[in-house]
């Protein structure tokens, strides 16, 4: 399936990097594959090749092609992935072209996908890599293009290595990441973990994108580390009426935000643990959670789907190190356990695009309270709507949080730390103008461009 977007048509780039002999250079538009999740599924990692794309085909440079998975996991995982609510096109105004192709469960189409490919004829393939469970299929298509094209093939890496990662989860990284020709990363973890996933293997580190597509393997792989740029296509409301949204949510006066998939690792038990704290002491603060219990979107009536539950629950406590079975995580349930019903409001679904901004402009702040952290688009979103962010000292927060110039950083499943710099922002809170200019620092065309630099 092939979906084409109306948009500006032209064959050749202005390049507004190369103004050395004192005029825009024009050259013949070079192709670009973006591989992941496209408009059809929900989530952070779709809205984020999406806006990737967009920004790509805004540089006008390149003709953009979204190659997508139909189906990105196993059949056995009980879960819904795709977004069913959302009605804005994403892609409106672009000419990217989206291709839906790459079924997990369908070793034919990883062969079909190398070959549109190969027909498409990228310069770069640029692969979103944030779970270790697609290493196979990656693994197959990148070895593929590797060995029968000069194609540059990029991962982006969300993470390296999972928390309590099992030895099948790094054989597939492995397995897929081995045969790349460099990485993007978001994070200095990030280059820590590939050095631990390849000891001995040699990095070549940029900020800027400068990279030789040709590289020798053993002189090096480029590595590109960049940021979590700011969602565009998340955009505040001046005319949305705020006090009354609060009114109708039963918001008070100061408003904590939660927001995304309900995840263990992403810790909404500790930051409704540590809001009960703040709650005891004001009267004048609400805990808003909005997010879809992430295993949670089947009707588990149905016969196919309690089989499914089950036998991904088998399969998990073979193959998962620690066994942990997050399908029975229940965080809400210490809502009435803590005495915060009338203090926390509960938005327990899966939001549509175009209604993010409700929440966020509501809000005073957004808690990540995270077990451990790959960059987070949530985090990202906040910048979009000049929302500072309390978070877990943890992973890449560290490196993108400042105390007290864009949030404050609590330390690791200290639930009285949470809860005491909930109240140092509400006693100190954090500039607007501060998140402003942060985020400006992560702009998706700056990104772009990092990317796209060998070939501008």
């Amino acid at each position: 399936m092939v979906q084409a977007h109306a948009g500006p048509q032209t064959n050749v780039c202005q390049n507004p990097l190369d103004t050395s002999r004192g005029f825009l250079v024009l050259t013949m538009r070079n192709k670009i594959v973006l591989f992941g999740p496209g408009p059809y599924f929900k989530g952070g990692l779709a809205n984020y090749n999406i806006s990737l794309a967009r920004a790509m085909d805004a540089l006008g440079c390149w003709d953009v092609h979204l190659v997508s998975w139909t189906q990105q996991y196993p059949a056995l995982i009980p879960r819904d992935f795709a977004d069913k609510v959302s009605k804005e096109d994403k892609m409106a105004g672009t000419s990217v072209q989206v291709h839906y192709i790459t079924d997990y469960n369908k070793p034919s189409t990883w062969s079909s996908t190398a070959e549109l490919i190969r027909e498409i004829g990228p310069k770069c393939v640029v692969i979103q890599w944030s779970i270790a469970l697609q290493g196979l299929p990656l693994g197959f298509l990148v070895k593929k293009l590797r060995k029968e094209t000069d194609i540059e093939v990029l991962f982006d890496l969300h993470f390296v290595i999972q928390k309590e990662q099992s030895f099948i989860d790094r054989f597939f990284t492995r397995f897929a990441l081995q045969h790349a020709s460099g990485f993007v990363v978001h994070a200095s973890k990030t280059i820590r973990e590939l050095e631990e996933v390849f000891p001995g293997q040699r990095y070549i580190v940029n900020e800027t994108g400068n990279r030789f597509h040709n590289h020798k393997k053993e002189d090096g792989l480029p590595v590109v580390k960049l940021f979590h740029p700011v969602y565009d296509m998340f955009k505040p409301d001046p005319n949305f009426d705020i006090e009354a949204e609060k009114k109708r949510l039963g918001l008070k006066k100061h408003v904590f935000l939660f927001f995304g998939f309900i995840r263990k690792y992403k810790g909404l038990h500790y930051c409704l643990e540590s809001f009960a704290k703040l709650a005891k002491e004001r009267d004048d603060v609400s805990l808003l959670i909005v997010g879809e219990s992430f295993w949670k979107t089947l009707d588990e009536t149905k016969w196919i789907n309690k089989f499914k539950k089950t036998a991904f629950k088998i399969a998990r406590s073979i193959l998962s190190k620690s066994g942990d079975d997050e399908s029975d995580y229940n965080p809400l349930g210490l809502i009435e356990t803590l005495g915060l019903k009338d203090k926390v409001a509960v938005v327990n679904d899966f939001v549509p695009n175009e209604e993010v901004y409700r929440y966020f402009q509501v809000s005073d702040c957004i808690l990540l309270f995270y077990e451990y952290a790959t960059p987070s688009g949530v985090e990202s979103m906040a910048y979009n709507f000049n929302k500072p962010i309390l978070a877990s000292r943890v992973g890449h927060f560290p490196e993108t949080i400042i105390d007290g110039e864009n949030g404050y950083l609590a330390n690791d499943g200290d639930v009285a730390h949470m809860a005491e710099m909930m109240k140092t922002f509400l006693k100190s809170p954090v500039p607007e103008e501060n998140m402003k200019s942060m985020a400006l620092k992560f702009s998706w065309k700056i990104y772009a461009e990092a990317i796209s630099k060998p070939w501008l």
